[in-house]
């Protein structure tokens, strides 16, 4: 009886020992993959991180790259602009200063414009010159010039104008400016694109 109940008792601690091994090793099979799985997911995390940080930094370095570029190119344009700029002036300014205070190359244009206005019929005009001509131009006005045109033209004389004139009917409708500042700005025109392909190419 003595044995039996000694065989019971070590069948029952036996099974009880095998089914709590069992479980341990289940319990410890699953907390096994709950940590490859918390592993395999921090790393997923952190790679996301890693991949979201190195996109942000290219975006940055893109962005500044791409505003170092448009800086340098605007720098590179103003700074050419500049020097043409430089160039025209140069080319243009003194040599149209000095024609357009020359009494007879004034003389001549004020008189291939008039004729344009007075190519129909006869128009009064008027002529705005500049104070320092006046001894020199007010006669070829007032009397040569109308002569020509066959109409009547009327001079005044003024400081504002350094060189050149302006010229218009009489009746005010309109005038035509051939002062130093309008010949600079048109020839300025017609030069920049040859200065521009000497300069830069």
């Amino acid at each position: 009886m003595q044995n039996k109940l000694q065989e019971l008792t070590d069948k029952l601690y036996n099974e009880g020992l095998a089914k709590g091994k069992q479980e341990g090793e289940e319990l410890l099979a699953k907390a096994k993959v709950q940590a490859e799985e918390i592993v395999a997911k921090a790393k997923a995390e952190a790679a996301a991180i890693v991949a979201a940080a190195n996109k942000e930094a290219e975006d940055l370095k893109t962005k500044v790259q791409g505003d170092l570029k448009m800086a340098a190119s605007q720098s590179v344009a103003a700074t050419k602009k500049d020097i043409e700029t430089l160039v025209v002036t140069k080319m243009t300014g003194a040599e149209v200063a000095k024609a357009l205070t020359s009494a007879e190359f004034v003389k001549e244009v004020i008189l291939a414009v008039a004729k344009g206005f007075n190519a129909e019929e006869p128009v009064d005009l008027e002529v705005i010159l500049p104070e320092a001509l006046k001894k020199d131009l007010e006669p070829f006005v007032t009397s040569e010039l109308a002569k020509v045109l066959k109409s009547d033209v009327q001079a005044s004389f003024t400081k504002k104008i350094a060189g050149g004139f302006t010229i218009g009917p009489k009746d005010g409708g309109y005038f035509i400016s051939f002062t130093e500042e309008t010949f600079n700005a048109l020839i300025s025109e017609y030069l920049r694109p040859a200065t521009k392909k000497i300069l830069f190419g």
